[in-house]
């Protein structure tokens, strides 16, 4: 039996971009691109890039518009709503730094599209 395989990165968070033109609820409506920015940025600054610690991605919609602006970390599948910079603050120092979720931005489990 082979050793389990080490993951490329211990965390990997995604951030709804996608906008509606249709006039429809989207995240790209509530900041989403700069919320990105600052994840981006915060988990730079910290020294928490790269192989073997976290990535920082766009992604295009994850169907949970009515809990938006929506972000997901992965490996665990954790979902979150924010609504500022410091909401992602603490996503990043909480979840992405320390390994501790932040209960108060997980979002509701039965909202979807």
């Amino acid at each position: 039996m082979s050793a389990p395989q080490q993951q490329y990165y211990e965390h990997h968070i995604f951030f709804c971009l996608n906008k509606r033109e249709n006039g429809e609820a989207c995240c790209a409506d509530h900041n989403a691109q700069a919320a990105f920015d600052r994840c981006k940025a915060q988990v730079k600054a910290k020294g928490l890039a790269g192989p073997g610690k976290v990535r920082v991605n766009k992604a295009g919609c994850l169907d949970r518009c009515q809990g938006g602006p929506i972000a997901v970390v992965y490996p665990e599948g954790t979902w979150y709503t924010y609504v500022d910079a410091n909401d992602i603050d603490e996503i990043v120092e909480s979840h992405l730094q320390n390994g501790k979720v932040v209960e108060r931005l997980l979002t509701p489990p039965h909202l979807g599209r």
